[in-house]
């Protein structure tokens, strides 16, 4: 009898290595991975111009019960393993969450600081709701509640610093045996990729590997920047804690 596929949803915001981690679970000859899948439904409900918006909600589901009608279906190539990358963002009021027990979920945390100083360099507006670090909280709680226990958190700075280590971490609270191959991928582009890659992956589509990451200095903000990352921190601080270490 055919086992049922694993189904991880990996819960991120932006600016963080989440494509990066999309490329070394799709680097497993096991998986197969999925991109942003609310992306399209997010602008629709939302009414936000992003970069390449008409592109996006061209490419996808724009209702989210027909986006978890796809997440728990039938896996792409009917791979045993199906990788959900997510945005934290995307999930607004009124998109339902109760699908949420029938996959296996992570979570991706970055600083804020560091997220607010990366996502203004390709978006000049942001805001607390932007990067999506409230509703990570959200879901983590639910899933704990659910779990009885708190789910996997990873800092990106330590995949980076430590990506062996920290994948065979990960893979194991995941129930996933784990695979060397998850540390090297070839360069380019994705058929799995969202349309949004022209906009958001050139630094990715150039790396073969999670690189080294750079040096920890100070992160200085302009002022209501500052004021959104204090506000986000706390934030941050809670799921930080149950990092895997």
């Amino acid at each position: 009898m055919q086992q049922p596929p694993i189904r991880i949803a990996m819960w991120s915001g932006p600016r963080n290595i989440s494509t990066a981690m999309m490329r070394s679970f799709g680097a497993r000859a096991d998986t197969a991975v999925i991109d942003e899948p609310f992306y399209a439904a997010y602008l629709v409900q939302t009414g936000l111009v992003h970069p390449m918006r008409e592109e996006v909600i061209g490419s996808q589901p724009n209702d989210w019960q027909d986006v978890v009608a796809g997440l728990l279906g039938p896996v792409p190539g009917g791979r045993p393993v199906c990788y959900q990358k997510h945005m934290t963002h995307h999930m607004i009021p009124g998109f339902g969450r109760e699908w949420l027990g029938q996959v296996r979920n992570a979570f991706l945390v970055r600083d804020p600081a560091a997220v607010l100083a990366s996502y203004v360099a390709k978006r000049g507006e942001v805001t607390l709701a932007d990067i999506g670090i409230v509703q990570q909280r959200e879901l983590f709680e639910q899933e704990a509640d659910r779990l009885g226990r708190a789910p996997p958190v990873v800092e990106g700075a330590d995949v980076l610093a430590a990506p062996a280590r920290v994948l065979v971490k990960l893979c194991a609270a995941l129930g996933l045996a784990y695979d060397e191959a998850m540390l090297r991928w070839a360069p380019g582009r994705r058929d799995s990729d969202g349309v949004w890659a022209p906009a958001w992956y050139d630094a990715v589509e150039r790396s073969t590997g999670f690189e080294a990451p750079a040096p920890r200095d100070e992160v200085r903000l302009r002022s209501e920047l500052q004021r959104i990352a204090d506000a986000a921190r706390p934030h941050y601080e809670a799921l930080a804690e149950h990092k895997l270490r």
